[in-house]
C-alpha cells in the first residue's frame, strides 16, 4: 500500500476546512478562543505543584512561626495562586484563601468544558463532512459517459473524504476533546491539594496564636 495515494488536497480541504468553519460558527467567537487556549495548553508544561510546594516552603514556616499575620507574601508565577494567597495574607484567614481558590477554579474548569464541548461538537462535524465530501466527488459522474481516469479520481476523492472525516472525529477532535478534560481534572486536583496544605499550615498555630491574643 503506498500512503501517498492516501492524501487528496480537495477532500480533505472539504472536510478540514468545513469542520472547522461549522463548528466556529456554531461555539461562537469565545468558545473558539477558549478552545484555541487550552489545546494549545497541552502544549505546555504542566502545573508543577512540587516546584510550588518549594517555592511555598519559605511562607509555611512563617505561618507556622508567626501566624499569617507576620508571613511575608512570595509570588509562586502563578497568577490565580498568588492572588489566593495574597489574599490570605491580607485578610489574615485561610477562609479567604479556599474562597478565593475556589473562585479560581470554576473558572479553569468552565473554560476547561467549554473546550471540550466545542471539540466534541467538531467531531459529530467531521463525518458529516466527509459524507459532503463523498457527494461533492460523486457529483462529478456524469451518466453521458465519462474517461476512466475521471471516473477512478471521483470515486478515490470520494471514499478518502468519508475517511477523513472519521479520521479527524476519532483521532484527532474526540482525543482532544479528553485530553483537555484530563489535564484539568488532574491540574485541579494537585490544586486543591496543595491549597489545603497551606491552609493546614495556618490552621496548625491558630488556636495557639489566638491564646497568644487572648493572653496578650
Amino acid at each position: 500500500m503506498e500512503l501517498v495515494h492516501l492524501f487528496d488536497p480537495v477532500p480533505a480541504a472539504i472536510v478540514v476546512g468545513g469542520t472547522l468553519l461549522a463548528t466556529a460558527l456554531r461555539a461562537g467567537r469565545v468558545d473558539v478562543r477558549h478552545t484555541m487556549h487550552e489545546v494549545s495548553g497541552l502544549l505546555r508544561r504542566r502545573f508543577d505543584a512540587d516546584q510550588v510546594r518549594r517555592d511555598l516552603a519559605p511562607l509555611a514556616n512563617d505561618i507556622r512561626k508567626d501566624g499569617v499575620f507576620r508571613a511575608h507574601f512570595r509570588a509562586t508565577g502563578d497568577p490565580a495562586l498568588d492572588k489566593a494567597i495574597n489574599a490570605m495574607i491580607e485578610g489574615q484567614s485561610a477562609s479567604v484563601l479556599m474562597m478565593h481558590h475556589a473562585v479560581a477554579r470554576k473558572k479553569r474548569l468552565a473554560r476547561a468544558q467549554r473546550a471540550a464541548v466545542t471539540l466534541a461538537q467538531a467531531a459529530d462535524l467531521a463525518p458529516v463532512f466527509g459524507l459532503a465530501g463523498t457527494l461533492i466527488s460523486l457529483s462529478q459522474l456524469s451518466g453521458r459517459g465519462i474517461a476512466r481516469a475521471m471516473f477512478m479520481s471521483a470515486i478515490s476523492q470520494s471514499v478518502l473524504a468519508t475517511l477523513y472525516g472519521l479520521l479527524l472525529a476519532n483521532i484527532l477532535l474526540a482525543p482532544l476533546a479528553r485530553a483537555i478534560e484530563r489535564r484539568a481534572e488532574r491540574e485541579e486536583t494537585v490544586r486543591q491539594d496543595l491549597v489545603d496544605w497551606i491552609a493546614s499550615q495556618f490552621a496548625a498555630v491558630a488556636p495557639r496564636l489566638r491564646r497568644e491574643h487572648e493572653a496578650a
